[in-house]
């Protein structure tokens, strides 16, 4: 394989495999000391899991502290703690594991006060577990620790450290400011409150880190009103299946030490993910003039993949597969992720593309219009990003003589072309789903089908599966219709289109205001469906969140591209419409029909989608804090959870905040929602998807872009020629729908690392940029905020502000940090700034020397704030 050049003068390079017995041979010298176990064999660990002795699941490593990784708990409390490389046994994230718990004296004790955010992507570890029959003092004090509450990352459908304090028992602590010493004495209130006393502050800039595991004679709990309780912690013995990738990007440079004898014979790749191993590259597989020029390849990306990792060694083993390019820029960045994440941005190999008719223009068969409902004369229209190019769903609104009407829901009839074992059904079923990065779109099937042959443009025949209702105008379902159809779509409209006609129903719009239409239909025609539709829809939404449903909005930030470089020129706040609202509440109505039509037919085999609820400890801790600042959300049910946060709105920016990180909160506890086979799992409790409150649902209206669909597809077809029996076996159901699950979580994981790497890119090309942010989450030397006009989260480092010192204490037990800004000159007082939970503060974001890297930096207030903010947040919450 090639590298391609990247700098100016780099030699192109072969990868050449090494064997196994070489590598041995130069690895010899370093001694055989074992450090890490034997994995168990496979027919221990099947006898383990049957006797529950061993414990399967997932494995999530702390992107923030390499050390920490946990795995579900069965029994839904907390999760099990893996403390260290040697207890994860080269297990990397995300892979399939089986973990033994350790016996219990070797459990953690957790003494839980308050909401941490140094671990938020970490998941669901603040699942308090239950501590039975076991006495607190008689397990050893290195057990006793204080861990940090953590949180999950989410994906629903469509944090504060918190130390121990040293010096609250004490009437005085010292003060360092400028470097000067002296004494302060706090009031009688203030050591209630649990001040800290103030720290200095590091001129340097060096970060002052906390100790996460207080010292042994720190630990002895005191206070009758903790109730310390148990993690269980385990070790890796057995990997089931290695889900993550194994290839990394990063840098290479040579090893360290001169004097090894691996010297000569490797370089070490140091991968970006710190989860990741450091891994020995052979020198064969290294630019021939690295060691004459490291410096012109220390900004260099690297791919490289891990091909071992052995017992004897801290070290992975691994080959080189690729040069990026320069650290910072889009594409090598961009390539980087999809290759760590295992998404194919390969060209279709040949075999799929003959899968494809060969015949253009393809026209659909006579045959295939005689099975088909024909409504290319119908007024049905589709509603899309502007830019969208994968057309999957129309609708279609029709006024009938009674006044009700019949509205549709027509999607590609994409299972017509991607036949059942083909290879290009194959590669679809692999890639599972188009990923969506913010300068282009990994598509899950050729082009030519994405784009033109299912894709339903305006004004050409296609083929569908349409679900038709007779609705009421305020609804209600009085009859549907599932079947095969033809349209022809009138016309492609824009969300922003239809925003335009739905916020001005009079406007007489001109031909120019929007796109081509087909001479078969008048503007006025599709103006009156819209209209319509909208209407209906504002109905379906109501009776929804009225009947329990529950939608968690977090803003998502889009950009402008220059049209040459491809480099962002500007970034937003998406605005979520009516428009949107409208073709969202016709795609759910559509996904529950068919979901309740192949489940009737095939209980076995039918792949649906569920949501379960919501972890219910977290929920609880939740509940607490929120308690704790005077918030009330009711959490009983999804339903409830939603018109509570709906009583927080207002139409101030103080308002608008304050709901983004409630929502931000709120959506921590939340659970995956899952594609899963209604064969495997027999408790139909479990089918319930639990934001939207329906029994049954699926996902039925975009098999463009997503295979589940195109299984749907298939079982619907399968319905509407009463087959009685298919050939889907449910295991295979359920393994096509782990491998979907497991395909749009990374799809979502890379959408989000897209983003941000043009975020950091656009801070660093246009920066520095203002913004207010609102405090989510206080630490003891930090804290984390809401960056408002970007709908980001950083966290902001007291060290690495120009204060004279500052003072962390709690107020009950709500974090608060008491900042003391230097005074310009001599003659000004210091400006003290308290920073507490859902304070709105300035802040300016700046690129930092370090490729993709910004910071956050608190802006020096001109007096003491809080007067102006106070009286709006006062406000904000008698509303």
């Amino acid at each position: 394989m090639n590298f391609k050049p990247v700098i100016t003068k780099v030699e192109n390079l072969a990868i050449q495999s090494i064997p196994n017995d070489k590598r041995n041979r130069r690895r010899s010298g370093r001694g055989r000391k074992k450090i890490f176990e034997n994995y168990l064999s496979s027919s221990d660990v099947s006898t383990g899991l049957k006797r529950g002795e061993l414990i399967q699941g997932p494995l999530r490593i702390n992107p923030k502290n390499y050390h920490e990784a946990f795995l579900p708990s069965p029994d839904g409390s907390r999760d099990i703690f893996i403390d260290g490389i040697i207890s994860r046994n080269r297990a990397l994230n995300g892979d399939v594991v089986v973990v033994k718990l350790l016996p219990k004296e070797k459990w953690k004790v957790i003494i839980p006060e308050g909401c941490d955010s140094e671990t938020n992507a970490v998941a669901q570890s603040d699942v308090l577990g239950e501590v039975n029959n076991v006495n607190f003092e008689d397990l050893p004090t290195h057990n006793k620790v204080k861990v940090l509450e953590t949180s999950p990352d989410v994906i629903i459908e469509e944090q504060y450290d918190d130390s121990l304090d040293e010096n609250d028992n004490g009437t005085s602590a010292k003060i360092v400011l400028d470097g000067s010493v002296g004494e302060i004495n706090f009031s009688p209130s203030e050591k209630a409150a649990g001040f800290s006393g103030i720290q200095p502050v590091d001129k340097s800039g060096t970060r002052m880190q906390t100790s996460r595991q207080a010292k042994p004679s720190d630990m002895v709990v005191n206070d009758s009103r903790i109730h310390p309780v148990l993690q269980k912690t385990g070790k890796v013995v057995y990997i089931v299946e290695k889900k993550h990738s194994r290839a990394v990007t990063g840098f290479i440079k040579p090893l360290s030490d001169k004097n090894s004898e691996l010297y000569n014979e490797f370089f070490m790749f140091s991968p970006v993910d710190h989860r990741v191993p450091r891994i020995l590259i052979p020198s064969e597989d290294c630019p021939k003039d690295i060691m004459a020029r490291p410096a012109d390849y220390g900004s260099v990306l690297f791919i490289c993949r891990i091909v071992d990792w052995r017992d004897d060694s801290n070290f992975a083993d691994g080959h080189l597969t690729k040069s990026l390019g320069q650290a910072g820029e889009i594409e090598p960045e961009t390539e980087g992720i999809l290759i760590e994440y295992d998404v194919d941005f390969s060209d279709f190999p040949e075999e799929v593309l003959e899968c494809l008719p060969k015949s253009l223009p393809w026209t659909i068969p006579k045959k295939e219009l005689q099975k088909r409902k024909d409504l290319r004369n119908e007024c049905i229209f589709t509603i899309d990003p502007a830019t969208a190019r994968d057309l999957d769903d129309a609708v279609s609104c029709c006024k009938l003589p009674d006044g009700n009407f019949e509205v549709g829901v027509h999607v590609a009839d994409v299972s017509y072309f991607v036949h059942e074992g083909t290879a290009l059904d194959m590669i679809a079923s692999k890639r599972a789903t188009s990923v969506y990065l913010v300068q282009k779109v990994i598509p899950m099937l050729p082009r030519l089908l994405c784009e033109e042959l299912c894709s339903l443009n305006p004004m050409q025949d296609k083929l569908t599966f349409s679900v038709i209702w007779k609705l009421t105008p305020e609804g209600k379902i009085l009859s549907q219709w599932h079947g095969r159809t033809i349209i022809r779509s009138c016309v492609k409209l824009s969300y922003n289109h239809a925003q335009s006609i739905i916020e001005d129903p009079e406007k007489i719009f001109s031909p120019d205001e929007l796109p081509s239409v087909s001479p078969d239909h008048s503007i006025r025609e599709i103006k009156t469906a819209v209209i319509n539709l909208d209407n209906i829809a504002k109905h379906l939404r109501r009776q929804r969140f009225d009947g329990g449903a529950l939608r968690l909005d977090q803003s998502k930030i889009a950009f402008t591209l220059d049209s040459e470089s491809g480099m962002p020129q500007g970034c937003y706040i998406y605005e979520y419409k009516d428009s949107n609202k409208l073709i969202e509440e016709f795609m759910l109505l559509a996904n529950m029909a068919v979901a309740h039509r192949i489940h009737r037919s095939f209980p076995e085999q039918a792949l649906l989608r569920r949501h379960p609820p919501p972890q219910t400890k977290m929920l609880d801790n939740l509940t607490a804090f929120f308690e704790q600042l005077g918030i009330e959300l009711d959490f009983s049910t999804a339903g409830t959870l939603h018109k509570s946060l709906d009583k927080t709105t207002g139409d101030d920016q103080y308002s608008f905040a304050r709901k983004e990180v409630l929502t931000h909160m709120c959506s921590r506890p939340m659970q995956m929602a899952l594609y899963y086979c209604t064969g495997v799992h027999y408790d139909e409790a479990l089918f319930h998807h639990y934001a939207l409150n329906v029994p049954l649902y699926t996902h039925f209206t975009s098999p463009i872009r997503r295979y589940a669909d195109i299984i749907v597809h298939r079982l619907l077809a399968a319905t509407l020629d009463s087959v009685q029996q298919i050939g889907l076996d449910k295991s295979d159901v359920q393994k096509q729908a782990d491998h979907c699950n497991a395909k749009k979580s990374a799809s979502k994981k890379v959408q989000e690392l897209s983003a941000d790497l043009f975020f950091s890119v656009f801070v660093k090309e246009c920066g520095p940029l203002e913004s207010e942010a609102m405090v989510m989450g206080v630490l003891d030397q930090s804290f984390d905020v809401l960056v408002v006009r970007y709908g980001i989260q950083k966290r902001i480092y007291c060290n690495g502000l120009p204060l004279q010192g500052f003072t962390f204490r709690k107020v009950g037990k709500n974090p608060e940090l008491r900042l003391m800004w230097e005074p310009e000159t001599l003659d000004q007082k210091p400006i003290c700034q308290v920073i507490a939970i859902f304070e709105l503060v300035e802040i300016v974001l700046k690129s930092d020397n370090a490729a993709l890297k910004y910071s956050a930096i608190l802006k020096k207030p001109t007096e003491t704030p809080g007067k102006d903010i106070g009286t709006m947040r006062n406000a904000a919450e008698t509303k």
